[in-house]
């Protein structure tokens, strides 16, 4: 139920028409409870209210309702146009940012509940009541307000559209969601330099029963708590052999029971069918406990900006430094399978999750091999690298960063480049290799040697070279020293 309740919830957050619905309904009856308000015309509400004529009022509402339908078609195509751009200029698995953007949601359901109530309105102006010809003044000045509303959600609107659809705020925010994916699924922080990835023991006997899928699809979610229900209530040991995002056929293995009391029920109709429902399979992956999703959203930017179509390196570059705060916090974080024991030290559950080594190359494979050409973006490669292996306290998962490294190396070195293109990069990611491979961290700067072309201590400017300019004469930046060291007079 839980599973159910989820997918319906991530369905609505990603409807465009789910809000402007609700808000239709709710102005409808609003305005069916303002047309029946009268004011008395001496009262300070009365005066406020709009006081004029059926006739004014019908244009009113007219003007505000047909200027809505031509806001509405121009909000229409503006998203229509930031959705195109970040399909083809991106990545097409942005899209479901755009449609679950709230602040586009909420100003679509402001113009069309604002066309909505002046439409309806109409309807109540003109009417007959105690011989007279009623104008709902309170109605009316309820359209007046939703118009200048809607004035001021339309330039908002636009302003943000202008600023959504910048690199800078998809990747922003495409990294903030990753993040909490990531904290969510991967709650322990490291216990020491000895942790290792968690990873299912293997079993002593074949399952006692399978489970398939019921349709393909992507596995969107896995409901941890629910299978551990089910294992506990049943008496068995169950494993997820597939993570979220991994897709799955129809009849496909889902899950693997074991009998692990001797009143254990492994092959009970019930159990298959409630372990069916906990592993939600879609159409399409979501981030929801996808933390390679996000990964491979941020891979896309840098490798559309990489393809020679947009020729961008700088973008490649800083979809490279998003990932590096992704990969920074899971270096931190106990990743690897889920693990479950019942209070004897039985296993109940075994959910598949990614290994940090998975992550790793998920953020760095394909860049590099799109990206090696390029010095860099094979640069912030290394820089990616290095900080991830100087924040992890596993000696193993530097090792992991110093493989990455390495096979960088090799991909740069193939590559016909000038020597000084690639200096910079094959001196760090060297030191970066050799520090990784034997799980230590690299020098920081107070435990580098100073160079020499750095230290100004015995260092005296007794004679400038020809063409320095000096900040500090009575002619400013514009006066050249000649190569004799003496300034000529000014004439």
């Amino acid at each position: 139920m839980q599973v159910r309740h989820g997918a319906l919830r991530e369905y609505l957050s990603g409807a465009l028409w789910v809000l402007p619905t609700i808000s239709v309904v709710i102005v409808l009856a609003a305005g069916a409870l303002l047309s029946t308000v009268e004011l008395d015309r001496g009262s300070l509400l009365g005066w406020l209210s709009y006081r004029g004529d059926a006739d004014a009022a019908r244009q009113i509402l007219t003007v505000v309702s047909g200027t809505m339908i031509t806001v509405i078609a121009l909000v229409f195509s503006l998203t229509i146009v930031a959705l195109q751009i970040s399909s083809t200029q991106f990545s097409p698995r942005l899209l479901r940012n755009f449609l679950r953007d709230r602040p586009i949601q909420v100003v679509l359901s402001v113009f069309v509940s604002t066309f909505a109530y002046s439409t309806a309105g109409l309807f109540a102006v003109g009417v007959e009541r105690n011989g007279r010809e009623f104008v709902p003044g309170v109605a009316v000045s309820g359209a007046l307000l939703l118009g200048f509303a809607s004035l001021g959600m339309l330039v908002f609107y636009i302003h943000h559209v202008a600023h959504s659809i910048q690199v800078d705020t998809i990747m922003e925010k495409v990294q903030l969601q990753t993040l909490g994916v990531a904290a969510c699924m991967h709650p322990d922080l490291l216990a020491g330099p000895e942790s290792v990835d968690a990873a299912t023991p293997p079993a002593d006997t074949p399952p006692d029963a399978f489970v398939t899928a019921h349709r393909p699809g992507y596995v969107q979610t896995v409901d941890i708590p629910e299978v551990t229900a089910l294992a506990e209530r049943y008496g068995c040991s169950i494993r997820v052999p597939f993570r979220a995002g991994q897709h799955v056929n129809r009849g496909t293995l889902v899950a693997a029971v074991w009998q692990r009391t001797p009143a254990g029920q492994p092959r009970s109709p019930a159990l298959a069918e409630a372990l069916q429902g906990a592993v939600r399979i879609g159409f399409e992956r979501t981030l929801e406990q996808d933390v390679r999703f996000g990964i491979r959203q941020l891979v896309d930017i840098a490798c559309k900006a990489l393809s020679p179509a947009i020729n961008d390196p700088y973008t490649a570059v800083q979809a490279t430094d998003r990932l590096s705060v992704v990969l920074v916090d899971l270096a931190h974080r106990e990743t690897g399978d889920r693990l479950v024991y019942d209070d004897e030290g039985s296993l109940l559950v075994a959910a598949t999750l990614p290994a940090f080594d998975t992550y790793l190359d998920l953020a760095c494979g394909q860049i590099r091999r799109y990206g090696c050409a390029e010095p860099i973006v094979a640069a912030s490669l290394v820089r990616l690298l290095t900080d991830t292996g100087n924040a992890t306290v596993s000696a193993r998962r530097r090792r992991q960063v110093a493989r990455q490294v390495r096979i960088l190396s090799e991909d740069v070195e193939r590559v016909p480049r000038l020597p000084v293109d690639l200096a910079t990069v094959r001196t760090v990611a060297a030191e970066a290799a050799e520090c990784f491979e034997q799980g230590c961290a690299t020098p920081g700067p107070a435990d580098r040697p100073r160079s020499a072309a750095w230290d100004f201590s015995s260092w005296a400017p007794t004679a400038p070279p020809r063409g320095h300019r000096s900040w500090s004469s009575p002619e400013g930046l514009g006066a050249a020293v000649p190569a004799d060291g003496r300034r000529s007079a000014r004439r």
